[in-house]
């Protein structure tokens, strides 16, 4: 016979307010239900935890002993409870999330702030990694969602579909000239290339983009970030390919120019990749909400 947690709940408030009745009327049971209970418990743990007085019933030295258990046990229960209560109402709890630098700084960090006003006792973590590295972290189960450059898919995750996301060739004054008409991506060889480093899905995409077009992307300097390669542009070392979403100011304020391609760069979009199956917290739903 297993031990009902609940007995362990009529135990407590027994030996709490000694009184089989008034366990009873907290319990919102019959005062037999009571009786019948510490039998079962009592049997179980093979003796008596009361005893009877006129005032009511009393611990007998096992009972003492139990009771410090139970009480501690029943603490944590009820914390955890109130715990869960406030994940719900969104007044706790935590977002693991796992996205590029640029979609950190471009894409997710305004819906941070945004997330963070309405629910400021929610916490986010971001964990800073390629589109690979994402994926295979949020396979370990170390992260809710990933924010991801697609193409990308894994029979593990559900990956939807988000924001679009246009890629271009861009140059600083030395090179605005040739924004006046679109340039053979056959061309492009003649002039100094800058380029994400290989490894992640943008730059993948992008090769995968030059060779649909029996090209070759050959970099003369080879970058860690969007920002670099936009601030190694905007410096005149060359031509690099960047998103266009991450850079409207710096084409509005003539720090760099937009330089089209023929045949041009095909649109691609931020995935919102999830393990599938899986459910998840309350707070990252509601800050999934904002992505989709």
């Amino acid at each position: 016979m297993e031990i009902n947690l609940e007995w362990y709940r009529v135990f407590y408030w027994a030996a709490r307010t000694g009184s089989l009745s008034s366990a009873a009327k907290h319990l919102h049971i019959t005062q037999p239900a009571v009786s019948h209970t510490l039998k079962q418990l009592e049997l179980k743990l093979g003796g008596p935890l009361f005893y009877r007085t006129g005032r009511g019933v009393e611990l007998t030295a096992e009972g003492k002993v139990l009771y410090t258990y139970a009480e501690q046990a029943l603490s944590f229960m009820d914390a955890g409870e109130k715990k869960i209560a406030e994940m719900q109402q969104l007044e706790s709890g935590e977002i693991h999330i796992g996205a590029s630098d640029s979609l950190c700084k471009h894409y997710l960090l305004p819906l941070m702030e945004q997330f963070h006003r309405q629910y400021p006792d929610v916490r986010i973590r971001v964990m800073n990694r390629t589109t690979p590295e994402t994926i295979s972290i949020l396979k370990e189960g170390k992260l809710d969602f990933g924010l991801v450059h697609l193409p990308a898919a894994d029979s593990r995750l559900e990956i939807r579909q988000g924001l679009a996301l246009q890629d271009c060739l861009v140059g600083g004054e030395r090179y605005k000239e040739l924004a006046a008409s679109p340039m053979p991506l056959s061309e492009l060889g003649r002039y100094p290339l800058l380029l994400l480093e290989k490894g992640g899905s943008t730059r993948k995409f992008l090769d995968q983009y030059a060779a649909s077009h029996q090209c070759q992307l050959e970099p003369e300097f080879e970058l860690g970030s969007m920002d670099l390669l936009a601030e190694f542009a905007q410096s005149g070392f060359g031509l690099a390919f960047v998103t266009r979403n991450y850079i409207g100011q710096e084409l509005v304020e003539g720090k760099l120019f937009e330089l089209p391609l023929f045949p041009p760069v095909p649109r691609r979009h931020i995935g919102i990749a999830t393990l599938r199956g899986v459910p998840l917290s309350v707070a990252a739903g509601k800050f999934l909400e904002l992505l989709v």
